[in-house]
């Protein structure tokens, strides 16, 4: 069933916000649980891969193709790899900088990616709207200057994050397989690999506030994990690469807010202006999308109301001399 462009771009942002609000909750349960990144990351794969296969009986539905075994494989290793390094970088690098890093340099690797791969031409506004998306969340990140203890490992970790989160993006925009299972997938592949490296970190949580623990990654299993990502893949069936990049910036907007709002964690000028520099740019690049999507639509319907193309044969024919 075909969807509108606005409700794919829903889909993202809402995928989007609930990985800020998945963040804020990790960073609780790293304080809390006893629990590391990897754990942590762990815990939320395996949540998301039970929730989606209880509800895959009454939830798929037949028509899109069931991804291949292979494209499974390199899902599932992306978004762990992505998901674990980013986590790294931050101990190492600090959370301004990585963020920075991972989240600023994935629209652009997105980008190139999509025109060398996809055949995605972003335009002379679109890349405009890019760099403007990079500067507002630099802007708004620019309050946790702070860095970790290895700033340049910090920083090349976040680039490994990048490429995943990119290698993801483009692949599930390349596929168009159904969303569900590749969600479903996804997470079976990246909770198998991930396994090893979390019952290493260490898998229990401490006894202290077990049922909060539990809630908190309950939670994390369902709404930023399982629900954000099948929401993530299915936008991604329609909205391009690069736009669907840049409207997932408001992860880290919402994280700020939460901060500002929970935490009570101080929100500069700077941050200010950049939130709405980013705000800008998604609804700017929003707007473009939409556009091409009805110029699309009515060449479309053109052809079907003139499929051999007479009326513009006999249009040219018109201007030719006699």
């Amino acid at each position: 069933m075909r969807t509108s462009i606005g409700l794919n771009l829903t889909f993202i942002a809402f995928a989007a916000v609930s990985w800020g609000v998945g963040g804020f909750i990790a960073a609780v349960l790293y304080r809390h649980s006893d629990l590391g990144p990897i754990a942590v990351t762990f815990w939320r794969y395996a949540g998301g891969l039970a929730l989606l296969a209880a509800l895959r009986p009454v939830l798929r539905t037949p028509g899109p193709r069931r991804p291949k075994l292979r494209w499974l494989l390199l899902n599932g290793l992306g978004m762990a790899v992505y998901q674990t390094a980013y986590y790294v970088a931050i101990a190492l690098g600090g959370v301004g900088i990585v963020t920075v890093v991972t989240l600023g340099s994935g629209p652009v690797l997105i980008a190139l990616g999509a025109r060398l791969f996809l055949h995605e031409h972003l335009g002379r506004a679109g890349a405009a709207i890019v760099a403007a998306s990079v500067v507002g969340l630099t802007l708004l990140v620019a309050q946790n200057p702070q860095t970790g203890p290895h700033p340049l490992a910090g920083i090349a970790v976040a680039l490994v994050s990048a490429a995943g989160y990119a290698a993801v993006t483009l692949l599930n925009r390349a596929a168009s397989d159904d969303p569900y299972d590749s969600a479903l997938g996804g997470f079976a592949i990246g909770a198998v690999a991930l396994l090893p490296f979390a019952a290493f970190e260490g898998l229990i949580p401490s006894s202290d506030g077990l049922g909060e623990t539990v809630g908190l990654l309950a939670f994390l299993g369902a709404v930023p994990t399982a629900l954000a990502y099948a929401l993530f893949f299915r936008g991604l069936a329609v909205v391009r690469a690069t736009t669907a990049s840049v409207v997932a910036l408001s992860e880290p907007l919402a994280a700020v807010a939460l901060g500002a709002l929970v935490l009570h964690e101080p929100l500069t000028p700077w941050s200010a202006v950049g939130g709405a520099i980013l705000l800008a740019s998604v609804a700017a690049l929003a707007a473009l999308e939409r556009k091409r999507t009805r110029v699309r639509g009515d060449e479309q319907t053109e052809e079907q109301i003139d499929p051999e193309g007479l009326g513009r044969v006999r249009q040219n024919s018109d201007s030719l001399p006699a």
